[in-house]
Order: C-alpha cells, then sequence, then structure tokens
C-alpha cells in the first residue's frame, strides 16, 4: 500500500510539474508576442510622429546609441501593416523590443552592410516569416532623414559562429566594399537556434522624407513560389 502511495502521490507531482512546463512554454511563445507586439506598435507610432514633425528628439542612425530606437523596418511581403522598430545593438534585452542593428556595422543606405538580427519567435517575432523573402523583394528602412530601399538577393543558412555573413562585403571578411548591403540574420529552423537564417539585400535607392516614398513601393506581393 505504502509503495502504491507513493508511486501515485509522485505521479501526481511529475503531473503538476508537466503543467508548469506547458504554462512556461504558453507564456514563452505567446504571451512575450502580446506584449512585446503592444510595445513595438507604440515605439513605431512614437517613432513615426518624431520622423512626420520634425522633432528634435528624432533621432540619427549615426548618433544612435545601444538600445535607443532609431529607425522602422517596413517590409512588405510580410503585410502592409508591418512595421518593427529598428534598436542599435543585439543583446538579449534590445531583441525583445525589436530589430536590432550589429555593432559598427554600416548605416542605412551607406556603403557596407547594414546588418541586422531578430526574433523568429517569441518576443514579437519579428523575422517569424523571413523563409517568406523572395529575390527581388523591397525592404524599407524608414530614418529620420530618408527611406531607404533595399531589393532581397539571396538567401543562405549558416552555422551560428559564421560572423562572415555581416562582413562590410557579405561572405567576403577584408574585402573593401563598393555596394551597400543590408543583412537579416535569424535562428533557423523555428523553434531552435542550431543556424541562422541570413537574408541579403542590395540597395535600390534612398529617398529623401521630403519628396516621400512611392506608393508602389509598399505594395504587397502576390503569393507565389
Amino acid at each position: 500500500m505504502k509503495g502504491a502511495r507513493a508511486i501515485s502521490v509522485a505521479g501526481e507531482v511529475l503531473i503538476t510539474l508537466g503543467v508548469l512546463v506547458l504554462l512556461f512554454v504558453g507564456w514563452e511563445l505567446w504571451w512575450t508576442d502580446v506584449t512585446a507586439n503592444r510595445a513595438q506598435s507604440s515605439t513605431v507610432s512614437a517613432l513615426e510622429n518624431d520622423f512626420a514633425d520634425h522633432s528634435s528628439t528624432s533621432v540619427r542612425p549615426d548618433d544612435a546609441i545601444p538600445g535607443q530606437a532609431f529607425a522602422i523596418l517596413r517590409i512588405p511581403r510580410f503585410g502592409a501593416g508591418y512595421a518593427k522598430p529598428v534598436y542599435l545593438g543585439t543583446d538579449h534585452d534590445t531583441l525583445t523590443k525589436g530589430v536590432g542593428q550589429y555593432l559598427h556595422t554600416a548605416e542605412p543606405g551607406e556603403i557596407g552592410n547594414f546588418a541586422v538580427a531578430g526574433h523568429r519567435t517569441t518576443y514579437g517575432r519579428p523575422f517569424n516569416q523571413v523563409q517568406m523573402l523572395r529575390n527581388g523583394d523591397v525592404i524599407i528602412v524608414e530614418t529620420a532623414q530618408a527611406y531607404v530601399v533595399y531589393r532581397v538577393s539571396s538567401h543562405e543558412i549558416v552555422d551560428p559562429s559564421d560572423t562572415a555573413v555581416i562582413a562590410a562585403v557579405p561572405d567576403q571578411v577584408g574585402a573593401t566594399a563598393s555596394k551597400a548591403y543590408l543583412t537579416m540574420t535569424t535562428c533557423h529552423p523555428e523553434y531552435s537556434a542550431r543556424q541562422r537564417y541570413v537574408v541579403h539585400a542590395l540597395l535600390l535607392r534612398s529617398y529623401p522624407r521630403d519628396t516621400g516614398l512611392p506608393r508602389a513601393l509598399l505594395t504587397v506581393p502576390a503569393k507565389g513560389p
């Protein structure tokens, strides 16, 4: 009897622990998305207002400090309403707030590689649909000064230790850049950090804020292979 009771108690404890684990996973995968999306939408709205008003609080990309938002990332392929704040830095705390720019990479539109990272799951999962991007798709980086437009040029999957993907010339460490690139990195496969999914893009054109952004560039691409 005592043995059976002990087994019963142990079973109840294991079930309770299992429920707690499931609740934690649910919180991690769902609740962090809810709270992060709210906060990120609020940050985007604040940046839009600052940019539109030419506010003195608007931060130029080259003046940003780690953990500070300075741009808005728009990717039509991810939907008409897709807009994520871009911060300087890729530490854990920064990436819970949105997309992060790797330190010491080029500024938006400059010669070199403007390299950014974002979560694929949790914390608003800004790069969750990264595999949906197609060569030729538009990626827009909006700052207080300009709309910087890139076109996707290539994809690759690499080990987390492969930092060459964010070199000034992607995958060519030490090479001197003559073009302006954008590189997006995120975890791969989904729900794992075993590898990195990487998307590279080339500068198409920069539009001064005063001239505005052609609406055609914001058109959501048709679904396709």
